[in-house]
């Protein structure tokens, strides 16, 4: 499992995009891990999928109500992976209104949560390799903090937790 001060792994997440726009199409999008991350510090957090109840009353809502204050402690983007396409991803970020607040990333493949070493089995639910919930503050590419949430758990991979966090 990736821990503090590791380096993202070279991977590839896929966004789509409504607009088309400075080197993308409308569409899902490419958008590389190395490059999305240089320079920047990210606020990700990851989660089993999208449309799912935790997901979509909870975790994303709660860094969408958090936006400007992360923003406000340095934060530069936000992004949400889950192991869904990025149509998918697309369709549920324009459900909660994410636009301009948090990128949608498809991890269809789950290579970046394998990568990452947070994969979650749900296979016996009927959902097959998953992402585990958890977020890590990133800045230029390296892991500077890493909530993993139990199993079954929403306690610290929230917005709150990573705002106190961002503010350190």
């Amino acid at each position: 499992m990736i821990k503090v001060g590791d380096k993202l792994p070279e991977a590839t997440l896929m966004e789509y995009s409504d607009v088309e726009g400075n080197g993308c199409s409308i569409g899902a999008n490419p958008v590389t891990v190395f490059t999305g991350t240089a320079n920047k510090t990210i606020a990700l957090f990851a989660l089993p999928g999208a449309f799912t109840p935790t997901c979509s009353a909870k975790h994303v809502p709660g860094y969408l109500e958090k936006f400007a204050e992360l923003k406000a402690a340095g934060v530069d983007e936000i992004w949400c992976v889950s192991v869904n396409d990025a149509f998918v991803m697309g369709a549920w970020g324009r459900e909660l209104k994410c636009g301009g607040k948090v990128r949608m990333m498809g991890d269809g493949s789950a290579d970046f949560s394998k990568a990452v070493g947070l994969t979650l089995d749900l296979s016996t639910r009927g959902m097959g390799l998953r992402s585990n919930r958890y977020s890590m503050l990133v800045k230029n590419g390296k892991v500077a903090t890493l909530n993993v949430e139990a199993a079954g758990k929403f306690e610290v991979s929230d917005a709150t937790t990573m705002l106190a966090q961002a503010k350190a």
